[in-house]
């Protein structure tokens, strides 16, 4: 089960995985819409929970186990996953060796920016692709440099029909979405996720009422107006962790009414609390001082 392929691609792949052993999360700078990870540990670490993104992963050492849809997972090295928003799954290493992978989370907007067409749906979460996996590498590149603008909008263009091609559903056109009126309650959402944003002021905002509004905010983005906001919150409250700042205070600056409020949607939406997320951080920062991206 823990062979891997003797291709270029792989054996880039072996490269990677080489540096120092160790446990940890490394998680690269930011660029609006993606954030990237690189995670490295053994045994199961992700409780069941799911994100509002696309979360395309590539599998570097070790075996890649989660429950997705029904049924129990495995991605060797070199196999891309692709993860629907929306979609309830856990993670962790298939075997005593542990497991290395890099994850690519990916707001839907953004590929709805390339393509009218609907959300690709890849029912296999597990993919034998090297092309996309090259792709996806791309992207990560060195997890200590920023993503560039011109990057990012060819890395757009080549994943869109990359994951249309594994679609088991055909996409179709977003014709019946009030495209304008939901990407305007998308950009107040985010302006302001960090206090509470009621119906009346989308209606008045988009013209919709509330629940024409959530139904094409759903076949837009694949999740709620509610899901959004929440989710916002959680990814800027994971950005100050990530800076060293106290739990407490993370949860009052991104609108969440106290440490336990933060921790328990933390949970549900990463998979891990809080604390243990910046424990993993912490270690991860130490493999980055070792080599451990190289």
């Amino acid at each position: 089960m823990g062979q891997t392929i003797a291709s270029p691609l792989h054996l880039g792949l072996e490269r990677l995985c080489a540096a120092p052993g160790g446990d940890g999360i490394i998680a690269a700078p930011g660029y609006p819409g993606i954030e990237r990870i690189q995670a490295r540990f053994r045994g199961d670490v992700f409780e069941p929970h799911r994100h509002d993104t696309y979360g395309l992963g590539l599998t570097l050492g070790g075996v890649q186990t989660f429950h997705y849809r029904g049924e129990r997972r495995y991605s060797l090295p070199g196999r891309v996953i692709v993860l629907h928003p929306d979609e309830l799954h856990d993670g962790g290493a298939a075997t005593e060796e542990g497991l290395i992978y890099r994850m690519l989370y990916l707001e839907p907007s953004m590929l709805l920016g390339v393509t009218r067409l609907g959300l690709p749906f890849v029912d296999d979460p597990v993919v034998s692709d090297d092309r996309l996996a090259a792709l996806l590498l791309e992207a990560f590149g060195a997890l200590d440099g920023m993503l560039e603008e011109l990057f990012v909008d060819d890395f757009l263009a080549r994943l869109a029909p990359s994951l249309a091609r594994h679609a088991t559903q055909p996409t179709k056109p977003l014709g019946t979405i009030a495209r304008h009126q939901v990407d305007v309650a998308r950009d107040y959402l985010a302006a302001h996720a960090t206090r509470v944003v009621r119906s009346e002021e989308l209606e008045r905002l988009t013209g919709l009422d509330r629940f024409a509004l959530s139904r094409h905010f759903r076949a837009a983005f694949a999740t709620s107006p509610h899901r959004f906001l929440l989710m916002r919150r959680l990814q800027m409250a994971r950005t100050l962790i990530a800076e060293g700042s106290p739990l407490a205070d993370a949860a009052a600056a991104t609108g969440f009414s106290d440490q336990s409020h933060l921790t328990r949607h933390f949970k549900k939406t990463f998979g891990m609390a809080p604390g243990a997320w910046a424990s993993m951080l912490g270690q991860g920062r130490g493999l980055r001082s070792a080599g451990f991206t190289t």
